[in-house]
């Protein structure tokens, strides 16, 4: 595993090389690969490992008993997931994680991040600090989700998601990181009524878009982000 690349994570922010090696040491970490729809987690798992994506993609998703999928999260490297399970330890997952590629992943024990603290090793220090602030921001991003599925129709979920998708790029173009059947599963809406409603909505000039490639045109969306 290779220390460098751990280091450039948030969860190890202002923790050095050598703490990391310390770490790995300590055997905290093990590491595996998953090849493209492979699950991660399955809902009702138990686990006491975060996981670290560190490369490819991968999704946070719910399905029900009637075979409907929605996405909750995307997950990109560099990012942290089952990070509330592993600290609960006994809690069953109410989701399943799949890989949308072929993806890295290392698992972190959140056993030895909360041992011994007594002892006052300066990277578990630092790791919580670390783990608090992902906390803050996984919150920010469900109550983003909750806030997109608050509306009842499909044109006002497309737009609240372009609107935030706005705000986070900065720019009014801007690359979405869902295919057309995934941002469906994430609005949760029917494929089909969303292609319908992108092209209207292309149609009358508010947005043009290509595959995942979108550019707001209508001056009222200005306002999202005081741009030009």
């Amino acid at each position: 595993m290779n220390e460098n690349q751990l280091k450039n994570m948030e969860i190890f922010k202002n923790i050095t090389e050598d703490e990391i090696k310390e770490m790995n040491a300590a055997g905290i970490f093990r590491e595996r690969t998953y090849q493209k729809e492979e699950a991660i987690f399955h809902a009702g798992d138990t686990t006491r490992e975060i996981g670290l994506l560190l490369s490819g993609s991968a999704h946070i998703e719910n399905h029900d008993l009637w075979g409907n999928k929605t996405i909750l999260s995307d997950i990109m490297p560099g990012q942290i997931f089952a990070e509330v399970y592993a600290f609960l330890g006994t809690e069953p997952m109410r989701v399943d994680v799949t890989a949308k590629e072929e993806s890295q992943v290392v698992f972190l024990h959140v056993g030895h991040v909360l041992s011994d603290l007594e002892r006052g090793e300066n990277w578990k220090i630092k790791m919580h600090h670390n783990l608090l602030m992902l906390a803050a921001r996984k919150n920010l991003v469900l109550s983003d989700r909750i806030f997109l599925t608050s509306s009842k129709s499909i044109r006002g979920r497309v737009l609240s998601y372009l609107s935030m998708m706005t705000i986070e790029k900065q720019s009014k173009e801007f690359d979405i990181p869902f295919n057309r059947q995934q941002l469906a599963d994430y609005l949760s809406v029917n494929r089909s009524a969303l292609s319908n409603e992108l092209g209207k909505m292309q149609e009358e000039g508010l947005i043009t878009f290509r595959h995942n490639h979108f550019v707001i045109r209508e001056s009222d969306f200005q306002f999202v982000y005081g741009g030009n």
